[in-house]
């Protein structure tokens, strides 16, 4: 089978990037069609820190057309984490010829785990970071002040909080699918298992909104976790390895 040239490599990728965006577009559209619910919902934590305070936060808009970018921000977001298994099938569809046939069978437990790892990282952000991090971000000055805050500002960062979490729960999945293809271990992941809590925490800190201990531990035990759940994972696939190199080899 002789090799394909470079434009045709080209114009396959424009191919997959061209049918990610539509989809994109379609998921995005559909969940335009639910913008007031996704806000409404999305609300969900400042409406924690106006039944627990004295205070009262409202939204507000600064500008006329806040309204229509915010709606349309959160529809993209929502019809990006719809659309995110299809865009990953897309990336995978491009690079699958250049894999063994064992490394291909692969493409059904990533996708499906990398649309889990990424779900549960944003309800995790949206259930268990967000209701302890807006409360305390909007009571710091306690009642000297009274939040007025941009619609636009509060979603965008709600959604980079949501959006940040998702991506950091994607290491197992990664880590796994990594170990799997042969370029990541389980010794280089144990041998520097200091170096990752430094960086992990570091992470953590730079990521968590507040400056407190109980929200950067929110934030920073669940990646310490999931960096010993990758350790585990990489172990799993590196048993797997032997019998798939002998087939290969075949």
């Amino acid at each position: 089978m002789r090799e394909a040239p470079l434009i045709e490599h080209l114009e396959e990728l424009r191919s997959r990037i061209i049918w990610s965006l539509v989809a994109w577009g379609i998921t995005t559209s559909l969940a335009f069609t639910f913008r007031v619910q996704l806000l409404d919902w999305l609300k969900k934590p400042l409406d924690v820190f106006n039944a627990t305070s004295n205070i009262k936060a409202e939204l507000i808009v600064l500008n006329i057309t806040e309204p229509f970018l915010t709606a349309f921000k959160v529809a993209a977001f929502g019809g990006l984490a719809f659309a995110l298994p299809f865009i990953v099938y897309q990336i995978w569809a491009f690079i699958a010829p250049g894999l063994y046939d064992h490394e291909r069978r692969l493409a059904v437990p990533f996708l499906l785990g990398a649309g889990f790892s990424f779900a549960a990282g944003a309800v995790f952000s949206y259930f268990v970071l967000l209701p302890f991090a807006v409360p305390f971000l909007l009571g710091f000055l306690g009642d000297v002040v009274t939040p007025q805050i941009s619609i636009g500002m509060y979603m965008g960062q709600v959604l980079t909080f949501m959006g940040l979490m998702g991506l950091l729960f994607e290491m197992p999945v990664v880590s796994y699918l990594l170990a799997r293809l042969g370029f990541l271990t389980s010794r280089f992941l144990i041998s520097n298992w200091r170096i990752a809590i430094v960086l992990l925490v570091t992470l953590a800190a730079v990521i968590t909104p507040t400056v407190d201990v109980v929200n950067l531990s929110l934030v920073a035990l669940p990646l310490l976790l999931l960096y010993w759940i990758s350790i585990f994972l990489v172990k799993w696939a590196e048993r797997s390895r032997p019998k798939e190199i002998e087939e290969a080899a075949a």
